[in-house]
């Protein structure tokens, strides 16, 4: 009888009573620097018996690293390490990391922080998957061309067709467009050095122009499936609300979207994802199961949290395995 009392007072002040916010079953934030948790640009693989996830994080009020949480069921994660910058071309900060694992090792994929145009595309390797020996010829990748500013951030780098694709965002040189490029190996055999990389296309292969898209596709994560590249994408700025879409290709450059609607939507408002869905890292586990990655908040972006969906297939069509899951 209280609480109905005292509910009623409130209706009567213009007040309703506080509903609890849900939050999904995995909720991963980092504040070990900042007061609000921040954790952005997830990248997922399984690595020496558990699951590792490399992400961006705040390391000073200046500069970004990496954060590496780890986990043995992939929705309850602790964090093991940290990325500092430490180079010179670093001194700014670096982040969006996309791990990749070959012969027993983690190749690390990285972008420079904080220099606008030049910001480019960096190389490590681990043994471990925590300490990471920084490539002698970084950074690796910058686009050229008429078509782009000469930025190159979000890389991903994925076996296709028996060579390496990396696919990274890039601005026009009016600096407005955020768009996808492609650059590739010329086989499997590579070191990932400088020398490795030959640009594919003097254009954009994946450029804005659904209304949800805005004026920015970036966060590109991709997966092989046949004779398909699969790839979910960021459609949006942070926070207008991005959104995730998907397009497949069957030669890594020319792409075509699934459908002309976000497939993983941001959430309704008082969600914990409300402000966006966003940067997403598509992971396939041993068993064969794939799900999605993404981070989110509802708060503008003074915290970034991440959460997971996963991700199921009929006739090569890709669909959330809970269409409700936020």
């Amino acid at each position: 009888m209280l609480i109905r009392i005292i509910a009623f007072l409130m209706l009567l002040a213009g007040a309703a009573p506080a509903v609890a916010q849900q939050h999904p079953a995995m909720y991963y934030s980092d504040s070990t620097h900042r007061a609000n948790p921040t954790a952005k640009d997830p990248s997922v693989v399984r690595f020496q018996g558990r699951y590792l996830l490399y992400y961006s994080v705040p390391v000073t009020p200046e500069q970004w690293g990496i954060g590496i949480a780890a986990s043995t069921d992939l929705t309850h994660w602790t964090k093991v390490g940290e990325i500092p910058p430490t180079q010179e071309y670093e001194k700014k900060g670096l982040c969006a990391p996309n791990a990749l694992i070959i012969n027993g090792k983690i190749n690390l994929f990285y972008q420079t922080y904080g220099t606008g145009p030049k910001d480019a595309i960096c190389h490590a390797v681990s043994t471990d998957g925590l300490h990471f020996v920084r490539d002698a010829s970084n950074p690796v990748f910058h686009p050229t061309g008429a078509w782009t500013v000469g930025r190159a951030i979000d890389a991903e780098v994925v076996a296709f067709r028996n060579r390496y694709f990396m696919y990274f965002a890039t601005r026009d040189p009016a600096y407005q467009i955020q768009m996808q490029g492609v650059a590739a190996t010329s086989s499997l055999q590579t070191d990932f050095g400088h020398a490795a990389w030959q640009q594919l296309a003097d254009s954009s292969i994946l450029r804005p122009r659904l209304p949800w898209e805005t004026k920015c596709i970036e966060g590109a994560t991709c997966l092989r499936r046949g004779k398909w590249l699969y790839m979910f994408y960021a459609g949006g700025y942070n926070n207008e609300p991005q959104q995730i879409g998907v397009a497949r290709s069957r030669d890594g450059v020319r792409w075509t979207r699934l459908s002309d609607q976000p497939f993983l939507r941001n959430g309704p408002p008082g969600s914990w994802n409300s402000s966006e869905s966003g940067h997403p890292a598509i992971f396939r586990d041993d068993d064969g199961r794939t799900y999605l990655f993404y981070q989110g908040n509802n708060d503008h972006g003074r915290t970034w949290y991440f959460s997971k969906v996963e991700v199921k297939w009929q006739h090569n069509q890709p669909y959330l395995a809970d269409a409700g899951a936020k």
